[in-house]
């Protein structure tokens, strides 16, 4: 106390309780900060610095007024504008000039925002020479000897009240005080500026290790986990890159140094990369800004090297897999250098371990795998779908398939289908669907015969399998380098490509849709699938099972052969929907052999010989239960066809042995609401012919006699032959689309009149 009344030195005279009533409340009992002797630092700071202020005389009573007035857990503004107040209080009755006294009061208020300087601060637009003085002597304070800045740090700490709260507050408000300039005079600058910043730096790293920080770091932490898995992943992308062409069909001087070249680079700049996001170096900055350019760089090459498409050349999964991956490089590079642009020299500080980084990283490599399998897997497959696919023709409104009544005439012949035939078009409501050797599928008018539309592929040349389903508004179209797509019937566009696990499914029913496939050695399961490939739920019988089905409307009904064990095969009713077991059989004498009509499920009980039936079975396919039975005769020896035509049931047969000598074809329709024989007729045509069903249930069949082609025609009136037109194909299978029947010719499809 007295060493303070000596720093008075009389700025005003007679003054001399003014000084006492100050220094009074500096040392009061219930201050726990700003005491007596941080009121000394200050004013012998000042005394160094005072040389620059344009009015002495206010700025050291300012020093001295500034925290005259403080409660304990007071804000430093209320703290400047109560001891603002006490001078414009005091002063005037110690006769100092109201001038001084605005002066004064105007300096102290200025503690009350004591913020660092801007960055521009050693240039101002305006010099506040007085309060820059004074500021800095306040901010002596951080310069002052470490044990004498570490008691001053507890008080204020231990000042502004909750330990938690407050250590918090005083974290933040170093972490602004080192993050700009400390002075705002260049003499303070030079002789307090770097020990100051050693102080708060010693301050903020033991404020670090005491303040619960679990998430404190998370964001620098996932900018570098991002730069570092980003490149691994790119790593990753472009050795598969490596494996895949740049253009289909493949070119044999196809260069495959880029991506693996890619992928090298890939690798050295992954620990580079991780490096750089934890420095704020010049350096660091250059390795991002590198990286940076190369991906750009290569990505602006990729593209402008992309294959033009045509009927003959197709682009690559090379391509998209390539501008993938140097896109995750960008991303890497940009990650990095965002992560060296936010580091300060505060940044250090911030714990090495916590909650928040660890989630950090884990989340971003668990984040890009998603992003690898779930956009960049499924891009690249969809930008080769997209880029390779053509679809012609303008889809004209389809005509109605006329009924032949074979009268030796022909309706239409298709233009030229080079490697397509009558024996694999598909009905729809919009016309005959047609596979082509050339990777196509062609819709032809069913009532002409002209070309509705033509959906091509550049990648794939051989002949697609194709179906109808969704009640016959899709066309689904099996490609074997591609898997399974599905096509708009009425337009030939692409409504989906079924997902790239399900290329090894077969299509066990088309309509409504069933996939199998074989898990294991023996092993099948049952699939319910959407038109567009997703699975809505699936069926698995266990070891060593096989799985046959048919499906109605609601239900499905499996067939299950056990090769393990002596069990008998069961017979398995499935909700269509959910895949719900509905009940179970094990009838030990029935085929797997089955066909839908009239929505029962017929299936054929096994007879005396192996491969003969001895009776055919409608199951109730909701129920398991067995509607009615129909006997085969035992003199039946053939193939048993069976093939539903409305609300009949057509069973094509031979009767007596099956010998190259019995040229006798039976065919018995059979009502399927009631299992008895509509009617039956025996002809004289080979059993070994095959065969279409008409909707109208005549059953037809193709024989070559010794002046051309025939058309056999057994129905409920008996056999009718009927010589064909020359240009049909008669070693070739005749196709019924409802009562409309197609035979090919050499390179084209003939619709019978």
């Amino acid at each position: 106390m007295v060493a303070l009344r000596e720093r008075w030195n009389e700025p005003i005279p007679g003054s001399e309780a003014l000084a006492d009533d100050l220094i009074a409340r500096y040392v009061g009992r219930n201050r726990r900060a700003f005491r007596d002797h941080y009121l000394d630092t200050v004013l012998s700071a000042l005394d160094s610095l005072l040389q620059l202020s344009t009015d002495p005389t206010s700025v050291r009573l300012a020093a001295w007024f500034h925290r005259a007035v403080h409660e304990p857990g007071g804000e430093a503004g209320e703290d400047a504008e109560a001891s603002a107040r006490l001078a414009e209080q005091l002063l005037p009755q110690y006769g100092v000039a109201p001038i001084r006294i605005a002066e004064i009061a105007r300096l102290v208020r200025l503690t009350g925002e004591l913020a660092t300087p801007p960055t521009d601060s050693y240039a101002p637009p305006r010099r506040d020479a007085n309060g820059d003085v004074l500021l800095d002597a306040v901010n002596s304070v951080l310069a002052t000897d470490p044990s004498r800045y570490a008691a001053h740090a507890a008080e204020v700490r231990r000042d502004a009240g909750e330990r938690t709260i407050a250590m918090a507050r005083r974290y933040d408000e170093v972490r602004a005080l080192l993050d700009g300039h400390l002075y705002r005079t260049q003499l303070a600058r030079q002789r307090m500026g770097a020990i100051a910043r050693v102080n708060l730096e010693t301050e903020l790293t033991g404020l670090d290790s005491e303040l619960p920080a679990p998430w404190r770091g998370w964001q620098q932490a996932a900018l570098t986990a991002a730069a570092t898995f980003s490149a691994i992943a790119a790593v990753v992308v472009a050795i598969a890159a490596a494996g895949a062409p740049w253009q289909v069909p493949v070119v044999d001087v196809e260069s495959g140094w880029p991506p693996i070249g890619l992928a090298v680079f890939s690798f050295v700049s992954a620990p580079l990369l991780f490096r750089s996001a934890r420095s704020n170096t010049q350096r660091a900055k250059l390795v991002s800004g590198t990286v940076l350019a190369v991906a750009t760089t290569g990505l602006l090459v990729a593209w402008a090297q992309v294959p033009t498409t045509n009927p003959a050349v197709g682009v690559g999964l090379r391509v998209p897999l390539l501008i993938s991956a140097l896109i995750l490089l960008l991303v890497a590079g940009t990650a990095a250098m965002v992560a060296s642009l936010l580091r300060t020299r505060a940044a250090r500080y911030t714990p090495t371990r916590n909650v928040g980084q660890q989630l950090a990283w884990l989340a971003v490599p668990g984040v890009i795998a998603l992003i690898l399998l779930l956009i960049v897997q499924p891009l690249s497959r969809n930008y080769v779908l997209d880029s390779n696919e053509r679809v012609e023709g303008t889809a004209p409104p389809a005509g109605s398939a006329p009924r032949s009544v074979l009268d030796g005439r022909v309706a239409w012949v298709s233009r030229a289908l080079t490697g397509a035939g009558a024996e694999e078009a598909v009905s729809t409501p919009y016309g005959i669907a047609v596979p082509r050797q050339t990777g196509s599928v062609e819709m032809l008018d069913a009532a002409t015969g002209e070309l509705r539309w033509r959906y091509s592929r550049s990648d794939s040349d051989e002949k697609p399998n194709i179906a109808a389903t969704g009640d016959g508004r899709y066309v689904l179209a099996e490609f074997t380098d591609i898997g399974y797509l599905l096509l708009d019937a009425e337009t030939g566009h692409r409504q989906a490509a079924w997902p790239g696990r399900t290329r090894d499914h077969a299509i066990v029913q088309a309509d409504p849709l069933l996939t199998r496939q074989e898990v294991s050695r023996g092993s099948d399961k049952l699939r319910g699938v959407d038109p567009d490939g997703n699975e809505r739920w699936s069926y698995e019988p266990g070891r060593c099972t096989s799985v046959e089905a048919a499906a109605t409307a609601d239900t499905v009904v499996a067939f299950l052969g056990h090769s393990c064990d002596d069990n008998p095969d069961d017979i398995v009713g499935l909700d269509l929907k959910t895949g719900k077991e509905l009940w179970r059989k094990s009838p030990s004498n029935l085929f797997r052999r089955s066909v839908v009509v009239g929505g029962l499920v017929v299936v054929a009980e096994q007879g005396e010989e192996a491969n003969t039936p001895g009776a055919l079975v409608a199951v109730e396919p909701r129920t398991g239960e067995i509607k009615w039975r129909w006997p085969v005769p035992r003199n039946w020896s053939c193939r048993t066809f069976l093939s539903p035509a409305g609300k009949l049931l057509v069973v094509v047969d031979c009767p007596g042995p099956d010998t190259r000598q019995n040229n006798k074809t039976v065919v018995a329709a059979i009502d399927a609401a009631s299992g008895r024989t509509a009617w039956q007729t025996t002809a004289p045509v080979s059993p070994r012919a095959r065969v279409a069903v008409t909707e109208d249930a005549r059953v037809v069949s193709l024989s070559r006699g010794f002046d051309g082609c025939y058309a056999n025609t057994i129905a409920r009136t008996g056999l009718r032959r009927t010589r064909l037109p020359e240009g049909i194909s008669c070693s070739r299978d005749i196709r019924a689309v409802g009562n409309l029947l197609l035979t090919s010719g050499n390179s084209s499809i003939i619709a019978l009149r």
